[in-house]
Formats: structure tokens, C-alpha cells, sequence
């Protein structure tokens, strides 16, 4: 118990230096906290430290700016009562607080400056080597080329040498190989070229033998709609 005291103490205490160090410290807390740290040196590297994170984190998110709402929102939680510990952030807390804003307003950035927004969509169909086979393909365009999210259902997993390969293919029959797996669920792949170009989608049953051909066993097999 009396362990839980000094552990809860602490955190009230560094909860108070975090606030001194970024300026929402309350006026007639601060006066006494800053003579207590003027008076003990352990308290003041304990504010150095929190300084120094709070640098850190400004540093982090220098020259981001988070989306407008998000900004609004923290703004309103900062003019929130601070008396309660729970809502303090603490050394560790103040930098991933900071760092995961930045994080997000990057990850806008790179997911918008990186996909185009065009999207098409196929339903595999079995052939007759497996009939109880089904599928779906979902091609969204990027910077990198089209990434296609493939999920299939009825096809067992192979293995030892043997393996799925996809392809997309033209109207007038050019195959282009876009990827090959093992198991069929929830598998990505990716193509260079456009799905208009290439508008059907197959996958085949390969086996490692040295012939980077198709082999022509077809097991799905599904269009875009996509096609010029």
C-alpha cells in the first residue's frame, strides 16, 4: 500500500513537471512547483528531461500541420481542467502524442499523393478443374502500378514446387504474370500495367519447373469491364 502511495505521488509529480515544462501548468500551482525545483536538483533534471521531450516532439511535428478538425479537437482537450493525473501526459506521453499527430498527417499525404482514387472490381468464375472454386479482385490504382486485393474460396493450398500464379491478359491474348501464392485468401498482388489494356484476370496452376510460361490450367478466371 504504502508503495502504491509513492508510486501514485510520483506520477503526480511528473505529471505536474510536464505541465510546467509545456506552460498549461495552472498559475498558483506553478509558483510553488518552480521554488521546489529551484530547491532540488533531482527535480530539476526531472524538468530538463521533460523539456527536452517536449522539444523533441515540437521538432517531430515541425513543418506538418494536422488536418483542421484534428487540430480543433486537441485545442479544445488543452483548455480541459488539468487537475486530473489521468489527463496529464508524461514524458513518454507528450512526444508519442506529438509524433503520432505527425504520423497521421503524413500518412494523409503519402495515401493521397499515392493512389489515384480509380478503382474496378471482377468476379471470378470456376473453370472446369474446379468448379466449386469462386473469387473476387478489387484493382486500385497507385503510384507504384495497380495493387489488386484477390480473395478466393475452393481452391486447396499447394505446395512442394507447386503454386497459383495470376495474370492479366489483353484482347488480343498478351499475358502479363502479376503474382503468384500458395493459399488463395486475402492475397495481394500487384500489375504494371493498366487493367483497360488488360481487362481479364486468370489464375493458373503453375509448378516450378523452369518454364516461366503459363501452363494453361486455368482455375479462375474473371474481366474487369475495364477494357478501352
Amino acid at each position: 500500500m504504502r508503495r502504491r502511495r509513492e508510486d501514485e505521488a510520483g506520477g503526480q509529480e511528473i505529471a505536474e513537471l510536464a505541465a510546467l515544462a509545456d506552460g498549461s501548468l495552472t498559475p498558483e500551482r506553478r509558483a510553488a512547483l518552480e521554488a521546489r525545483v529551484a530547491a532540488s536538483p533531482k527535480l530539476a533534471g526531472r524538468l530538463a528531461e521533460q523539456q527536452r521531450a517536449i522539444e523533441l516532439a515540437r521538432s517531430a511535428v515541425k513543418g506538418v500541420e494536422a488536418p483542421a478538425a484534428l487540430r480543433a479537437r486537441v485545442g479544445a482537450e488543452r483548455r480541459l481542467p488539468r487537475a486530473s493525473t489521468s489527463r496529464r501526459l508524461v514524458l513518454t506521453g507528450v512526444a508519442a502524442a506529438a509524433v503520432a499527430v505527425a504520423a497521421f498527417a503524413v500518412g494523409l499525404v503519402v495515401f493521397d499523393s499515392g493512389t489515384t482514387g480509380e478503382r474496378f472490381h471482377a468476379a471470378l468464375a470456376p473453370t472446369d478443374l474446379t468448379p466449386g472454386a469462386s473469387g473476387e479482385a478489387t484493382f486500385t490504382k497507385t503510384s507504384a502500378g495497380w495493387r489488386i486485393e484477390l480473395d478466393a474460396a475452393g481452391l486447396p493450398r499447394l505446395e512442394g514446387g507447386r503454386f497459383y500464379e495470376a495474370w492479366l491478359r489483353s484482347s488480343e491474348g498478351v499475358l502479363v504474370p502479376i503474382g503468384t501464392f500458395n493459399e488463395s485468401r486475402k492475397v495481394t498482388l500487384w500489375a504494371g500495367v493498366s487493367p483497360k489494356d488488360f481487362p481479364t484476370l486468370t489464375v493458373t496452376r503453375e509448378q516450378a519447373d523452369g518454364d516461366q510460361a503459363s501452363s494453361g490450367e486455368k482455375v479462375l478466371v474473371g474481366t474487369t469491364g475495364a477494357g478501352r
